[in-house]
């Protein structure tokens, strides 16, 4: 019997695009530390920050404009929709141009976009500047996942991304108390002229990251020592490109991938839903004034998805590697634990027992966010990441598009918002169904994406 060649703690190699080869400690599970994934983060939270600011002064620039709650209400779906429609044509530029350059430039855009909000004289201004930064709102997904997945090797990819989420849902609050307060103190034109200047610095902080090589944070796995099982031919083929279309249709055939876009989706679906009507739910079902009730929503709900967050993407990484597709067993028992939840705070008999379920709810959803998240990454070849994550983004948003809605025609048409919430449940379910059939291929999928990084 042949001895096996340990794995080595340390390698010289060229980890970065232009730059000269740096030595890498493999024993690290962040070999070229956190500040990467706290800069992404830091761009997460102000794009929720830019997205939400209108909900916060909404009030006030209603009167100004004097349009109605149906035409405000349309502003975020119709942003939401634009987004949708760029997101491939996203991660295909994710997959071919420089990541950082491309989140810099988004951020920008951004920032450009909140300042024509604050100059706009009329309504129709004032609603394409939104259109056009909601349409750019999740444009810095694709790339930014993908240069995630490359600094960060598969045992901390939980945690990286769940730096990624808790900066994406701590924005949501943030944006809209900002845009309350400044739109009383300083008038609502102010509200977009002020949050522009941070938007300006995080663009200018992601410019100061390196370009990692694509798919050497694959290669550290190699590296160390991670099996590569021999295996059928990859799905998808990594060399010449072909349309958006295709290159989203062949990624979909990583059975994996395609099991886990559903059930990211659907849980999308149901985190939406749920933070969307939680404030009007809680006024309407315990006769709270409307402060109280956004208060509990925003205090509660940001502090369990927080805690999910941190809580999920430890036990993710911790347990990577000890049992098979353990990351998505991982995010399916949050999930079932959000779930019941859930149940518990439409069938909670008092305000404190809903309490309570909300703050355990969103902790199970929000834990099960970073695995899923990772293992997406895990599955797809670093070299069509972009394009990977840009299909996870259209199906998320068409999710969170959806969930809202779902429960509003529901409610209408029984009479009743509690019985318009439990209608989230049959998608969670189906999330629940979904899981182990992406734990079923998982470890194949992931052993082909590694064997190109090879």
């Amino acid at each position: 019997m042949s001895e096996t060649t340990p794995a080595p703690t340390r390698v010289t190699t060229q980890a970065f695009v232009n730059k000269d080869p740096v030595e890498i400690d493999l024993s690290k599970p962040a070999p070229f530390g956190w500040y990467a994934a706290i800069v992404i983060a830091l761009v997460a939270f102000i794009d929720r920050v830019e997205v939400s600011l209108v909900a916060g002064a909404l009030p006030v620039i209603q009167d100004h404009f004097g349009f109605s709650d149906t035409v405000a209400g349309l502003i975020p779906t119709s942003a939401a929709l634009a987004s949708i429609v760029l997101l491939l044509p996203a991660g295909k530029l994710a997959d071919s141009g420089r990541r950082t350059w491309i989140i810099a430039l988004v951020v920008l855009v951004w920032s450009i976009c909140s300042v024509l909000s604050g100059l706009a004289t009329t309504f129709a201004l004032f609603f394409a500047t939104r259109i056009l930064l909601g349409a750019a709102a999740q444009l810095y997904n694709p790339p930014a996942s993908s240069l995630l997945a490359d600094y960060y090797p598969s045992r901390s990819r939980a945690k990286a991304f769940g730096l990624e989420r808790a900066g994406f849902y701590t924005g949501l609050p943030a944006g809209v108390a900002l845009g309350g307060i400044l739109a009383e103190i300083l008038g609502w034109r102010a509200v977009f002229f002020i949050v522009a200047i941070p938007g300006v610095l995080v663009a200018a902080l992601v410019l100061t990251l390196r370009e990692p090589i694509r798919g050497i944070g694959d290669r550290l796995d190699v590296l160390r020592g991670a099996p590569v099982e021999p295996g059928t031919e990859p799905a998808v083929i990594t060399g010449q490109a072909g349309t958006v279309l295709k290159e989203a249709l062949a990624l979909l055939k990583i059975r994996t991938l395609k099991s886990l876009a559903l059930a990211l989706g659907l849980l999308y679906l149901g985190l939406a839903g749920l933070f969307f009507w939680l404030t009007a739910f809680l006024e309407r079902t315990y006769d709270l004034n409307a402060d109280s009730a956004a208060g509990l929503t925003g205090g509660v709900g940001g502090t369990g998805i927080v805690l999910g967050i941190v809580i999920g993407s430890r036990i993710g990484d911790r347990t990577e590697g000890v049992k098979p597709a353990h990351r998505i067993r991982t995010g399916w028992t949050f999930l079932l634990i959000g779930a019941i939840a859930l149940t518990a705070t439409v069938l909670a008999p008092t305000l404190w027992v809903a309490v309570v379920a909300i703050a355990a709810a969103c902790i199970g959803f929000a834990g099960a966010i970073p695995n899923l998240t990772a293992a997406s990454a895990d599955v797809v070849p670093a070299v069509r990441r972009g394009m990977g994550f840009a299909l996870l983004q259209f199906l998320l948003s068409l999710g969170g598009a959806m969930g809202p809605l779902v429960i509003g025609l529901t409610s209408d048409v029984a009479g009743s918002l509690r019985i318009g919430m439990l209608a989230l449940l049959p998608a969670l379910v189906g999330c629940l169904i979904l899981l182990p059939r992406a734990a079923r291929h998982y470890e194949e999928d992931a052993a082909v994406a590694l064997r190109q990084a090879a």
